[in-house]
């Protein structure tokens, strides 16, 4: 089973990539920004099952470490104006970056689950993601509006 997640994950870090530098060659848009947050809040559906649920401090944990790596996220996420449009730009250290937070995680995962639950081990890992997607698609949308106003201006 870990092993499965494992590749898994590194089959998703690939695919985030490539879709990444595939939007940076499109102009942003709020919908752009704000989507993928909601459509990954469908995922909290599996707290249903009581095989994902997590204690408040395994939630509070994975909430403080997912905003941990927002800021990392947040840092490397820049927009500028081009062609009279806004355009995520593109940053040579945000491949590095994402595939350095996936092997955290992996890593993370591999030694976590000798102590902890499979079930509430993939339960902290989704709202790791949920607690780094959300603020960084905020501080994105944020600066996006920023530019957007300045245009108006």
């Amino acid at each position: 089973m870990i092993i499965v997640s494992t590749v898994l994950a590194i089959g998703m870090g690939i695919v985030v990539t490539t879709i990444r530098a595939k939007s940076a060659k499109r102009p942003a848009s709020v919908k752009k920004i704000l989507l993928p947050p909601l459509f990954m809040s469908t995922g909290a559906l599996m707290f249903i099952f009581p095989f994902f649920r997590v204690t408040g401090l395994e939630f509070m944990e994975a909430i403080a470490v997912g905003i941990l790596f927002s800021t990392v996220l947040i840092w490397t996420s820049k927009f500028e104006r081009r062609d009279g449009a806004i355009y995520l730009k593109q940053s040579k250290a945000f491949i590095f970056i994402l595939f350095g937070l996936l092997i955290v995680r992996i890593v993370g995962k591999l030694v976590l689950s000798s102590t902890i639950d499979i079930g509430a081990l993939s339960g902290m890992f989704w709202i790791l993601a949920f607690g780094m997607i959300v603020p960084w698609r905020i501080a994105m949308f944020m600066q996006f509006r920023r530019i957007q106003k300045e245009v108006s201006l």
